[in-house]
């Protein structure tokens, strides 16, 4: 290199060094700065999308039609550039030839609701939702319908952390009622109207979940909801959220001395619900509607036909409803919306943010039972918004357990209050129709796998959980896991790692042979001998799934002693009352041996898992009268 070319360029590097660093260190600041924005709006890696919501309806009563206008404020809070976005559009389903009606008529066991009923719906019977026009910010975009799903290509991305206002016009037809939506149920009331409006699908680290409805689960995208909803003045409606003019409407939603306003032959009922991810409405003109406070602050709506048979059962119920509603909150976490709406509809029970639809024609204990199960999923569906198509079981499972427990309050059980979910899991498993709960919701061979992956293991997965760490752990890891992910979608991962942090254990081993496998929990008792002094106890692990064990030893004087074997995966084991530790036995090893410190004639009876804590599928093998 020229010498002097070095020195020139050394002279000119000292003059400009300052200014470089300093430009460097502003640059650093910018970059920095962005990062920590960033950090703080995806903390720990999370994130989750927005949309609020604006939507006026008019519904015909006498076509069963109805036409809207829908404002969509979708917040993209992702780290990824989104080209297209999807919409649900699930009336759609509601037509022969339609995926669901294919899916109901070709599975082995349909579900009766359904059956070939979609198929043989008459033109005015048949559900349909479409997007008329679509504007992306001011400017109409490109739009592709297929069945219940609408896909828009964007005329500009939507970058990470930006903002698009989504101006549609939409109109319907209201379904005959065949599954969950539609108007003229079995028991007359003339609209159920859930899922119908065009939804946005949600985006998450998986992608977009575009799934056609076939009847199944639900999964999607929280956001406020202001709703206008227009009919004949005739009707009464209930709904999600909280209604805005109630002195307009009356029909006992306003307050006590309120003059109503006369409406004219049209009504239009104004909604408001933050924080949700669905909007669910009915109307009937033969709705009563009564109202109650809880104890924590809940208003509660109940609307429902008072007929002669079953319209004071809704009356007596109403107390014991709303105290259940107290103890999930006490147990489960704080029910964070101002209302419930109870109301009669739909084809069974179903649950929707705020609000369930319930068929109305029960006695006391099954008209509880059934708000029971679709209220606690107010905690499950509702607030924590699992991905319904992925982690059903949770969903449906967590529910059942949660109202297991309510109603075990509200109606002492003399037996296990779980026995009934173990035994549907222990049927069928003897039938050999069980699919692992990985598979997703709408892809299970037959309705019976799924309903029992659902409902049974998924509340058998909570109550062996509470085997495994214990009564109090498991109720402060519940709390922990609905106070830290609520509003957020949680996934198993951080449900096991709440109840991990709460236990100190190890747990990851249990969601994988729960969700990941259909193996199954067998253990027995394979020999006893023994001397004047003492008794030999052989254990074998039978099935491929290990447990830690509890076996329970009856002597001849009336006395029992139990012993605690932990389980090595664990790395510990549950706080233990009156019950001997002994060593750990090795997942790997099918025996396992320890000593009872009588002599074998002292011995009446040895017990494995004697409060049935497990799902263990053969109790034949588990005790050993020793006289």
């Amino acid at each position: 290199m020229n010498m002097a070319f070095l020195r020139l360029s050394l002279t000119i590097f000292a003059v400009f060094q300052p200014i470089m660093q300093k430009s460097f260190f502003i640059f650093c600041a910018l970059v920095t700065s962005s990062f920590l924005a960033t950090g703080q709006k995806f903390k720990d890696g999370y994130w989750q999308q927005r949309a609020d919501y604006s939507i006026d309806v008019n519904l015909n009563h006498e076509t069963h039609r109805y036409n809207g206008k829908e404002v969509i404020v979708y917040t993209n809070n992702s780290p990824e550039t989104i080209t297209q976005v999807h919409l649900h559009l699930y009336f759609n389903a509601f037509r022969p030839g339609s995926s669901m009606d294919i899916r109901s008529r070709t599975i082995e066991d349909p579900d009766p609701r359904v059956g070939s009923r979609i198929a043989a719906l008459k033109p005015d019977e048949q559900g349909f939702l479409h997007v008329t026009t679509m504007k992306q910010n001011g400017k109409e975009v490109p739009f592709m319908e297929r069945e219940t799903i609408l896909t828009v290509t964007l005329l500009k991305p939507l970058k990470p952390g930006a903002k698009a206002k989504f101006e549609l016009t939409f109109e319907g037809q209201v379904p005959l009622q065949v599954r969950r939506s539609g108007r003229d149920n079995k028991e007359g009331i003339d609209y159920s109207m859930s899922q119908w409006y065009p939804k946005m699908c949600e985006f998450d680290t998986w992608g977009w979940h575009t799934d056609t409805y076939i009847g199944r689960e639900f999964y999607g995208v929280w956001g406020n909801f202001n709703v206008n909803i227009t009919m004949n003045s005739s009707y009464v409606l209930g709904a999600t959220g909280v209604l805005q003019n109630p002195s307009e409407v009356g029909c006992g939603y306003e307050a006590a001395g309120t003059k109503v306003k006369p409406a004219g032959t049209l009504k239009t009922w104004k909604w408001k619900a933050e924080n949700v991810h669905d909007f669910v409405w009915a109307a009937d003109p033969d709705y009563r509607h009564d109202k109650l406070t809880t104890e924590d602050g809940v208003v509660m709506h109940f609307l429902y036909q008072d007929t002669p048979e079953y319209g004071q059962t809704w009356r007596d119920a109403q107390n014991l409803i709303s105290k259940g509603f107290t103890y999930l909150s006490e147990n489960f976490g704080q029910y964070p919306y101002p209302v419930y709406s109870v109301i009669q509809g739909g084809d069974g029970g179903m649950e929707y943010p705020m609000a369930t639809l319930i068929t109305g024609n029960r006695k006391t204990p099954s008209l509880v039972g059934v708000v029971m199960h679709e209220g606690a999923h107010a905690w499950y569906h509702g607030v924590l918004g699992f991905n319904e198509s992925k982690y059903f079981w949770m969903d449906e499972g967590f529910t059942s357990y949660s109202s297991t427990e309510a109603m075990d309050h509200l109606f002492p059980l003399n037996a296990d209050k779980h026995k009934d979910a173990y035994s549907g899991y222990l049927r069928i498993i003897k039938d050999r129709m069980e699919e692992p709960l990985s598979v997703h919701a709408d892809h299970f061979n037959t309705n019976y796998a799924y309903g029992t992956a659902a409902y049974s293991k998924g509340e058998v997965y909570l109550a062996q959980l509470d085997y495994l760490l214990g009564d109090d752990n498991q109720n402060k890891a519940l709390m922990q896991f609905f106070n830290t992910w609520k509003f957020r979608h949680p996934d198993d991962r951080a449900l096991i790692r709440a109840m991990e942090q709460v236990s100190g254990l190890e747990l990851d081993w249990y969601n994988q042979y729960m969700t990941g496998s259909i193996r199954t929990i067998d253990y027995a008792i394979d020999t006893v001998y023994g001397d004047a002094a003492s008794t030999l106890v052989r254990l074998e692990r039978v099935g491929e799934m290990p447990m830690p064990v509890e076996v329970l030893v009856e002597l001849k004087d009336g006395s029992t002693e139990r012993y605690y074997i932990p389980l090595d995966l664990m790395m510990g084991s549950r706080p233990l009352k009156s019950e001997k530790s002994l060593q750990t036995w090795q997942w790997v090893a099918p025996y396992y041996d320890f000593v009872v410190p009588h002599a074998m004639d002292k011995v009446k009876n040895i017990v494995v898992d004697p409060d049935m804590g497990t799902a263990d599928t053969d109790r034949t093998n588990n005790s050993l009268i020793t006289e």
